[in-house]
């Protein structure tokens, strides 16, 4: 049922619908978003365009959670 809700986003996204959207499935952030902000602890750690923070998270707390999801 997950992947069936996420490829429907996928499509309105690539149709040009705008969303904001909050999720943990990095995968499909990566895939469609423009802007990422990250927040940890109710807090905004890091706002940024989507290459900008998969590639070269600036803050540590990004680094670390991007480290331990993801497979550069």
């Amino acid at each position: 049922m997950i992947n069936e809700v996420l490829d429907v986003m996928v499509s309105l996204a690539s149709d040009g619908m705008t969303m904001m959207v909050v999720t943990h499935e990095m995968g499909f952030a990566r895939k469609v978003a423009q802007r990422v902000v990250f927040m940890d602890e109710g807090r905004i750690v890091e706002d940024a365009p989507t290459a900008q923070f998969f590639n070269q998270p600036r803050s540590e707390r990004a680094q670390i959670f991007l480290s331990k999801i993801l497979q550069r």
